[in-house]
């Protein structure tokens, strides 16, 4: 729509392509470009890293950016980055930071806070002399404007960006830009719509290199990189105050030189300069439009179909069992219940067992011959009269017999007894002296028996041999 661009043609499909056509055209021009303006602002440094465009957005049309916490960002191309820097000025660290950006032919955005403006304003006329765009960052930096009331944070905002303009002197109205980071991300939505009522521009970032922690610079080097390759393009979030920081970016700058990376430069737009035509769905850093998925997903073919006709549909005779007769469902369905009630599960219709004729099975392995558990007749007597010898013998005579048998030995039974002088019964003191006789002698009837036995398993063995 603005400078005759963004115009659509039609609707439905014609209206898509037309968006793509001038998204892919735009995202042309601004590669043709970066050469010339390379080489226009950055005399003397044929190596350097330069800055390949400048993007104008417009901040009531989109009041928030940076996907750290708002649906949208800027709009950017792929390899494309946006330097940030946050808390200055500090002349010790800060100009070190304007040094490096300047070797390399850099722009970039700072967020100022007020009393860091009002005690250093010469960094603040620094900033907007090096051509770099100038926001605000509130006058006290508060971490707390998730929290503190609506009248505390706006003072907090037209404080800050009355120190900023302060320090900026003449001209301060068109070198301060309608951008605002509030501290540590801590945002809030009364905050957010103040802003946007009043034109104000909040910024989040895409991803930060986390150097205001106490971590090295070759880490906030590495967190720097790791993230952008992850996201691809974006805001970076940095502080011109860190030490750290200062170390670490010259090597970042190379660094995006070398892996093809381009930095673009953000302004605001102005009646004299209108923002740079944008489609809704770049400002999104990964879009879900129909379009992603119409293109990567295989289109269906239009087939123009000779013979519509249908296939013919199965008989309900394909459905009988193997004696030609229906499943009775009904019945099957039906569960069984026992007399007491409790159902059972119920049964299958198939697989049904097969009836086969006997004549038809498997061959039988052999059985084993009935002679094999026969016993011999000599062993049979011998068991049989052991046994009867046993039936015989009467209750409690087993134990005098023992008591006997310990006194022709030479052991004296001794009674067992207790503390009390009670002992524990006649069945221990029986056990205590059968288990002495049997340590001291064994019986010629049982060393009789075990003879004949061993005699009749040798024999045996030597007629199955």
């Amino acid at each position: 729509m603005r400078d005759g661009i963004g115009f659509m043609i039609g609707s439905g499909s014609g209206s898509v392509r037309t968006r793509q056509w001038t998204a892919l055209t735009l995202g042309l021009c601004a590669w043709i470009v970066a050469p010339a303006a390379l080489a226009a602002d950055c005399p003397g440094h044929p190596d350097a890293l330069g800055t390949s465009r400048t993007l104008v957005v417009d901040p009531r049309e989109h009041p928030r950016l940076g996907t750290m916490q708002y649906p949208e960002t800027l709009p950017l191309a792929d390899h494309e980055v946006v330097l940030t820097f946050d808390d200055g000025p500090l002349p010790r660290n800060s100009n070190q930071v304007l040094e490096i950006l300047a070797s390399q032919c850099v722009k970039a955005t700072f967020f100022e806070i007020g009393r860091m403006a009002q005690a250093f304003p010469e960094g603040v006329r620094k900033l907007r002399d090096a051509g770099h765009t100038i926001g605000t960052h509130t006058l006290d930096h508060p971490l707390s404007m998730n929290r503190m009331s609506i009248e505390r944070a706006k003072q907090e905002i037209e404080d800050g960006i009355a120190s900023v303009k302060a320090a900026l002197g003449d001209g301060a109205d068109t070198a301060l830009a309608p951008f605002f980071r509030i501290p540590g991300l801590l945002r809030a939505d009364y905050v957010e719509d103040y802003l946007a009522a009043q034109g104000i521009q909040a910024w989040s970032a895409d991803f930060p290199a986390d150097d205001w922690r106490h971590i090295s610079s070759s880490r906030v080097y590495d967190l720097a990189m790791s993230r952008l390759e992850a996201k691809g393009k974006g805001i970076l979030l940095l502080h011109d105050i860190q030490a750290r920081t200062v170390a670490a970016l010259p090597r970042i700058l190379n660094e995006l030189k070398a892996r093809g990376y381009h930095v673009v430069h953000v302004v605001p737009a102005t009646p004299e300069r209108p923002a740079t035509p944008t489609e809704p769905e770049q400002w999104r850093l990964h879009p879900s439009s129909d379009n992603v998925e119409v293109a990567q997903w295989p289109k269906i073919p239009d087939f123009a179909f000779a013979d519509a006709g249908t296939l013919p549909a199965p008989s309900r005779s394909d459905f009988d069992w193997l004696d030609a007769q229906p499943i009775a469902f009904a019945e099957i369905d039906r569960p069984r219940r026992p007399a007491h009630g409790v159902p059972l599960p119920r049964e299958a219709p198939w697989p049904r067992l097969s009836e086969l004729p006997v004549e038809n099975a498997a061959v039988t392995l052999p059985a084993p011959a009935a002679s094999l558990f026969e016993i011999p007749e000599g062993l049979r007597v011998a068991m049989h009269g052991v046994a009867s010898s046993r039936r015989a013998e009467p209750a409690g005579s087993s134990e005098h017999e023992a008591h006997a048998k310990l006194a022709s030995a030479g052991i004296r039974a001794s009674r067992p007894r207790t503390r009390h002088g009670v002992g524990h019964g006649p069945g221990r003191n029986r056990q205590h002296a059968m288990s002495r006789l049997a340590a001291h002698a064994t019986p010629p009837a049982a060393a009789a028996h075990r003879g004949m036995l061993k005699h009749l398993v040798q024999a045996r063995k030597r007629r199955s041999v």
